[in-house]
């Protein structure tokens, strides 16, 4: 005789999951199509009853799984569903066939590629956007939330940088699992402010167009976390 699932509470959602959740609602029922504008920031603000700071999360949020598209000045508009690879990475690492080790795997893979790429394709935006992203690690350390935010747009920032869409859309399929797993990783001490330094050796690396020191220090990182979260779940057991 199997055993009976289990079941565990559900986690609080966060107002921000809230209001792209809504969004996702009218663009699933067509009430919003591809090409449409979505209403602006303000009166999204007003008609969710939500701070601007949610409303603008939702929609990096939606941006980032492909739903949205950015269109200049805060505007956007709804995407053509062009990433298929969102659904099926998002279940498989949800289910018994993946675990953070395979997760870390794939990212080791991935990441340090890109790395590489990003030093060699880079353009000054790019660049731009990795050091804005490491300044709002740094300003919101001590907010979860803003520190993790910042944290993953550094790392899409860099596949976007490689010019390879393939790339790109492998690191938005995986953006909800390392959310989770950068979660796991906040919390232990000092942590923090050893990833934004190692961020920062990845960004120098990026701007002297030194592909292979690029790799090596994105591939030092990421390990980094996975030991530090397996040092981690080691310790909790003997406690």
């Amino acid at each position: 005789m199997s055993d009976k699932p289990t079941f565990e509470p559900i986690a609080r959602r966060k107002t921000y999951e809230l209001v792209a959740d809504a969004l996702v609602r009218q663009i699933s029922a067509r009430a919003l199509g591809p090409g449409d504008a979505l209403p602006p920031e303000r009166e999204l603000v007003a008609s969710y009853g939500v701070g601007r700071s949610s409303v603008r999360e939702a929609l990096r949020m939606l941006e980032s799984r492909g739903l949205i598209e950015s269109r200049g000045d805060g505007a956007f508009v709804v995407a053509e569903w062009r990433n298929p690879l969102n659904q099926s990475l998002g279940l498989l690492l949800a289910a018994a066939e993946g675990d953070l080790h395979d997760l870390f795997e794939v990212r080791r893979i991935v990441e340090a590629g890109a790395a590489a790429l990003a030093a060699a394709r880079r353009t000054d935006a790019h660049l731009a956007a990795l050091h804005a992203a490491i300044a709002e690690m740094e300003d919101g350390i001590g907010s979860e939330e803003r520190y993790i935010n910042a944290d993953v747009r550094f790392h899409l920032t860099v596949a976007e940088a490689t010019g390879n869409r393939v790339a790109l859309h492998l690191m938005h399929a995986i953006r909800h699992q390392l959310q989770l797993a950068l979660g796991t990783v906040y919390h232990i001490p000092g942590s923090p402010q050893r990833s934004l330094e190692q961020h920062r050796r990845i960004a120098d690396a990026i701007a002297l167009r030194r592909p292979d020191e690029a790799r090596d220090r994105m591939h030092e990182h990421i390990s980094r976390v996975e030991h530090e979260i397996d040092e981690s779940a080691v310790s909790g057991r003997d406690d």
